[in-house]
């Protein structure tokens, strides 16, 4: 049944509507918003774990990262407006706002104080050392 009403990433609606009312249901000009999940590379060496995730057309002020043990959690704000100047007359205004969040578990705890993180052109970079291991200690029954 979804096939027949989604195809292609568009849905028999979207063309129906586009033929029918072409100027009621348009668009918007900033084109696909974020998509629904950010997409994430992680790899491992021996002392840390690297994500790569991809952000792409967010401020890294709208850029949260949270890690708490093992979790790791990235979300990002979206705020997007046109720009108009003195002369201009408003034809049509449009805005972008959502959020989008991706939440993960790694292998190991991570050591939260020493994590790092670096945006730059669209893919934020984390780099999370490996929380080391608490030695055990024998305890002495009296």
């Amino acid at each position: 049944m979804a096939n027949m009403i989604n195809f292609g990433g568009r849905s028999l609606f979207d063309d129906f509507f586009r033929d029918v009312a072409p100027g009621y249901f348009v668009k918007p000009l900033h084109g696909d918003p974020l998509p629904a999940q950010i997409k994430v590379d992680i790899k491992e060496d021996g002392n840390a774990y690297t994500v790569q995730a991809e952000v792409p057309g967010v401020g890294k002020e709208d850029i949260h990262v949270g890690v708490e043990g093992g979790v790791v959690t990235i979300s990002a704000e979206v705020k997007q407006q046109d720009q108009q100047t003195k002369d201009e007359k408003v034809l049509r205004s449009e805005r972008y706002y959502g959020s989008v969040s991706r939440s993960f578990q790694l292998p190991q705890e991570v050591d939260a104080s020493a994590a790092k993180a670096k945006y730059e052109n669209g893919i934020l970079v984390l780099t999370l050392p490996k929380r080391t291991q608490a030695s055990t200690r024998r305890v002495t029954i009296e």
